[in-house]
């Protein structure tokens, strides 16, 4: 950003003034003070700059202040898994229990007898059967999009002092004119945003993390669509999907969310015999 230099405009006496009579002082005005600008901004400071302004605004659009102290969110609703882009089955009916920053619940079926639960590091699917470790790729690629979630990226990136965040340009995306942003965090790892130019609400967040295995890039993206506030003061996009390398890989449909209604810590001790049909009060 140009800083707007101060004019500094000498004004001269008149060539046709009349001499001074005899013995008149004429000594010449004091001299004009020396002005101080603002000093410039770097290309890289100002890159910055722009950058905070877009992100700061999309955290206005989603809620401001109720949006980053959001503690708790239940959801409910329909998910779709594909592959290649085509749906593999029917919709399965989910509830969603979340705690910032490291507590999920996610009940399946219409009878919630399936369900899938990470806490901190660890991930437990809990059936009929008991209880077991998920697996040890399912636990990883969960953490990994966890790390990456657009939540998690607004409440905590950002807030990093280690963590470049830069500004890359106009663009389309989710067929909305945008802006992108990205930021890298000390391990190197990259994440894109993507801002509605005219609502300031994200609708596009895409990454890419390597395979350990073939050591080859893989590519992740959100769509976020069909904004709607919800009480306590936020906005929440109710339909995401998820890409992965180009194609389609899973949506969701949410019928319901509310938010800091405070969850039973039950739901997320996997050894608690919890019953989300028979819930206990809520603590």
């Amino acid at each position: 950003m140009k800083s707007v230099l101060p004019i500094v405009v000498l004004v001269c006496s008149a060539a046709w003034s009349h001499p001074a009579p005899h013995g008149q002082n004429t000594s010449a005005p004091p001299a004009a003070s020396p002005q101080v600008s603002e000093p410039k901004l770097t290309t890289e400071a100002a890159n910055n700059r722009k950058a905070l302004n877009l992100i700061n605004a999309a955290i206005q659009a989603l809620g401001g202040n109720a949006y980053l102290n959001i503690r708790d969110r239940e959801q409910e609703g329909i998910g779709y898994s594909l592959h290649h882009g085509r749906a593999s089955g029917g919709g399965t009916l989910f509830w969603s229990f979340s705690e910032f920053p490291d507590k999920e619940r996610v009940e399946l079926t219409k009878e919630r007898d399936v369900t899938e639960l990470f806490v901190g590091e660890k991930g437990y699917e809990i059936t009929y059967k008991g209880v077991h470790p998920v697996e040890e790729k399912d636990l990883v690629d969960y953490l990994r999009r966890r790390r990456f979630s657009l939540d998690v990226v607004l409440r905590t990136w950002v807030n990093d002092p280690s963590v470049a965040i830069l500004y890359v340009g106009a663009a389309i995306a989710a067929q909305h004119s945008a802006e992108e942003v990205t930021l890298i965090n000390a391990k190197n790892e990259a994440v894109n945003l993507f801002f509605d130019d005219f609502t300031h609400l994200p609708v596009k967040k895409s990454f890419e993390w390597r395979d350990p295995v073939d050591r080859q890039k893989n590519l992740e993206e959100e769509i976020y669509e069909n904004y709607k506030p919800v009480p306590g003061g936020v906005v929440v996009p109710y339909n995401v999907t998820r890409y992965f390398n180009g194609d389609m890989s899973n949506q969701r449909f949410v019928h319901l969310i509310t938010i800091n209604q405070g969850l039973d810590q039950a739901m997320f001790d996997p050894n608690s015999g919890y019953n989300p049909n028979k819930p206990t009060k809520k603590k």
